[in-house]
């Protein structure tokens, strides 16, 4: 059995999470998908920032789990879920690390979506 690498976030490769103050708001075909105050931002290395939204926020109701998986040396295998409702744009939309490797255990029970496969990911300010 093959052993998956385990890599730690450093200077070369650095990974923050932060809790967004703003408010983030997920739709897809005129449905709220998600609504949170509290998201944690994740900056990756050189990569865009990302918005992980508590999945008690999440309306998983829209979402379907999917046979699809991936796995990132630095936080852990990954498993997907599609939103139906989108077609086949959203398949493989939402994302989940449901155990997250050490070094971004913040991230454990907290869903990503890729921003192409939904109608907007808003970042609104708190009112």
């Amino acid at each position: 059995m093959e052993t998956k690498p385990i890599k730690v976030p450093s200077v070369d490769h650095p990974i923050t999470i932060t809790k967004n103050p703003a408010r983030i708001v997920v739709s897809l075909a005129g449905k709220v998908i998600a609504d949170t105050h509290e998201a944690l931002t994740l900056q990756e290395a050189s990569y865009p920032a990302v918005q992980y939204v508590p999945r008690k926020d999440v309306d998983m109701s829209l979402l379907q789990r999917t046979d699809h998986a991936t796995y990132c040396p630095y936080k852990g295998d990954c498993t997907y879920f599609s939103i139906p409702l989108g077609g086949n744009r959203s398949v493989n939309a939402v994302w989940s690390y449901e155990t997250p490797h050490a070094a971004v255990a913040a991230i454990k029970d907290h869903l990503a979506f890729y921003p192409d496969r939904v109608d907007a990911i808003e970042e609104r300010p708190v009112e």
